[in-house]
């Protein structure tokens, strides 16, 4: 009232008419609104992974936005399966499938997230195909709690390396032949990091959710020999994906190099642990430890030995 109050009495003391701003013109655009959901998509990255969210700020500031894009959206969809317990956890990933081929097809949603992946799919082209897979992995989440080895890998396919192929969409910039050739490693690198999630989360994947990703394994008796057989696959994947690193462009390699150094160093700690600890506690790099891998990494990048 006082506000009000004070603005009549000040058009009475003035004979000129009195115009009040309601909001700044520069607010009035569809970019303002994007930039507004790509914070969105960058704030949910840094609150869910520090990790990612520091690798991504090493990319080249061009490759940052697209990045924090995919990674909010592949994080949305992982909540919905992983966390929301207390409600219809179906309904709500159907829902977030239909908005999202929505959005992308309409080119805005009003959801921020999904608003912020769907300008980085079209501006980049990415292939819906992966998206489709993506949501496959995430729905087989709701309904299977044991792989086969076909089963595993589909998962696998779907729920990582299907994100690193988006990421490389970004990577090359419309480069089809270079996408082509570095196809296989990206895959690679987005499968090691997801079966290291599963190593270091494998007591919260099977006390909490009842999974078991890995084929043939039981978590009542995790063996050595279970640990090595999958600890030789993920080193298989890690290899393959580092000759896919160097080549990449010079605008995404030292931060996509970071965050497979960061995971490198995980699986090394994961490696040197004993399977009853690892069935006890969750493995973590300490933040000194990264900060020397991206010292380490960035004195690497100097004498162009990335």
């Amino acid at each position: 009232m006082q506000v009000l109050w004070l603005l009549q009495n000040r058009k009475q003391q003035s004979n000129r008419p009195m115009h009040i701003t309601i909001r700044n013109e520069n607010f009035m655009t569809k970019a303002f609104f994007d930039q507004v959901c790509e914070a969105c998509s960058k704030e949910v990255t840094v609150r869910y992974s520090t990790s990612f969210s520091s690798a991504i700020k090493l990319l080249h500031p061009e490759m940052r936005r697209p990045i924090f894009n995919i990674y909010g959206f592949v994080r949305f969809a992982d909540e919905i399966v992983d966390t929301f317990h207390e409600h219809d956890k179906e309904a709500l990933l159907q829902q977030f499938k239909a908005e999202t081929f929505e959005a992308i097809e309409r080119r805005i949603s009003l959801n921020p997230i999904l608003n912020a992946f769907q300008d980085t799919v079209n501006e980049y082209g990415i292939d819906h195909h992966l998206i489709h897979a993506f949501f496959k992995s995430m729905e087989s989440d709701l309904t299977q709690n044991v792989y086969d080895r076909q089963g595993y890998e589909e998962y696998i396919y779907g729920s990582a390396e299907v994100v690193g192929l988006m990421c490389l969409y970004v990577f090359c910039e419309g480069n089809e032949t270079l996408y082509r050739k570095l196809e296989d490693s990206a895959r690679s690198l987005g499968a090691a990091f997801q079966k290291v999630n599963f190593l270091r989360d494998i007591k919260a994947d099977f006390n909490d959710l009842s999974r078991m990703y890995f084929p043939g394994c039981d978590f009542h008796q995790f063996t050595e020999s279970d640990k090595a057989r999958i600890e030789a696959d993920i080193e298989q994947d890690f290899e393959h994906a580092y000759t896919g690193i160097l080549e990449l462009p010079m605008k995404s390699k030292f931060g996509v190099y970071v965050a497979y150094k960061y995971y490198y160093s995980l699986f090394g700690k994961i490696k040197s642990t004993h399977p009853g600890h690892i069935l006890n506690k969750r493995i973590r790099i300490p933040n000194y430890h990264k900060a020397y891998i991206v010292l380490k990494a960035g004195v690497k990048n100097q004498l162009r030995m990335i």
